[in-house]
């Protein structure tokens, strides 16, 4: 009979039967509930994001043991990189370790064309329908200067991540003269000595512009301190368009005895500073041998090179600009001592 069936699986348990059930939304709360905000993508460790963040801390604790001690100075980790990589390409490549690297079209075909002394010349893929390239190439070409094909990204670490257009040329380590060599320069061109010195300038862009300035102007050459001081490099290089080929430059281990031992060739010293007695338009001794002497834009010319400036001219501005840019104001004033030995 149905309903009397002793098999087991006729049997049903208690409690067993479906129905409906009141607030059957209750049903899907828990499917409901939020997860919580959807985590960072570098928090996320199948993402790329996480995996670069993990590998950036496990670099950066290999340089633990690479941390500067007390008193010593921490080089930002970028540049300390972009020169790791570039030391190792220039081993790779075989550049002299003290050569210099000038890099971009117009630099190069300016130095270039200016003569000086090539080592090689570096050359990323299909630059050489340039004109300026294919100047730079000729010109090689006729003095036997390898030619070195290398890639964009080597060119890229070997100008530490300079502007290079696909060419760079390797010259070597500057030449710096004395001072006795500006003050022949001056003899050779028979007019009065012409020198500028930078004082505290540390700035290689400042030094390039004022190698253009003094070769547009006529400057027998530039004095530099040895310390606390920006060098020829190649950023001096690429600023100057070419004139640091052109113009000289000094090193002094003492500016102030440069200065004096310029004093006793018959030059006189004018200093540039805000607080001047005369404008840079009315020095009376610019068209004797003169010694201009430009200071940083931050702290101005030293206390004792001031001392020992024969005059201190200004350079009117108005009240509204606290000072000049180094290599503007010795631009303005070589054009004024220009002016008053031409006109």
């Amino acid at each position: 009979m149905a309903g009397n069936s002793k098999r087991r699986g006729a049997v049903r348990k208690p409690g067993s039967k479906k129905g409906q059930t009141v607030g059957s939304g209750g049903q899907r709360r828990r499917g409901l509930t939020g997860r919580g905000p959807t985590p960072k993508a570098e928090e996320r460790p199948y993402h790329p994001a996480a995996k670069r963040k993990a590998a950036a801390e496990k670099e950066s604790k290999g340089d633990e043991q690479a941390r500067p001690g007390k008193g010593q100075v921490r080089q930002p980790r970028g540049n300390v990189v972009g020169a790791q990589r570039a030391a190792k390409v220039r081993g790779a490549v075989g550049i002299d370790p003290e050569s210099e690297i000038i890099a971009g079209r117009n630099p190069v075909t300016e130095a270039v064309r200016s003569g000086v002394p090539l080592r090689r010349v570096l050359l990323s893929g299909g630059k050489a329908t340039d004109e300026r390239v294919a100047e730079v190439v000729r010109t090689a070409t006729a003095l036997g200067t390898p030619l070195l094909e290398v890639s964009r990204t080597d060119l890229d670490h070997l100008t530490e991540g300079a502007v290079h257009q696909g060419v760079a040329i390797e010259v070597p380590p500057y030449d710096y003269r004395d001072v006795q060599d500006l003050l022949a320069a001056a003899e050779r061109a028979n007019h009065p000595a012409l020198v500028v010195a930078l004082d505290g300038v540390t700035d290689p862009h400042n030094l390039g512009a004022v190698l253009r300035s003094a070769g547009a102007f006529g400057a027998d050459g530039v004095l530099v301190p040895e310390r606390r001081s920006a060098g020829v490099n190649a950023t001096a290089w690429k600023v100057s368009a070419g004139a640091a080929a052109r113009v000289p430059v000094a090193r002094a281990t003492n500016l102030v005895r440069a200065l004096e031992e310029l004093k006793s060739a018959g030059c006189f010293v004018v200093g540039l500073d805000g607080d001047g007695s005369v404008g840079v338009g009315d020095v009376e001794v610019a068209t004797e041998p003169v010694v201009l002497v430009t200071g940083s834009e931050g702290k101005g010319l030293s206390r004792l090179v001031k001392e020992h400036c024969d005059i201190v001219a200004r350079i009117p501005i108005a009240r509204s600009v606290e000072s000049l840019n180094a290599a503007v104001a010795t631009g303005i004033a070589l054009y004024e001592i220009d002016r008053r030995r031409t006109g």
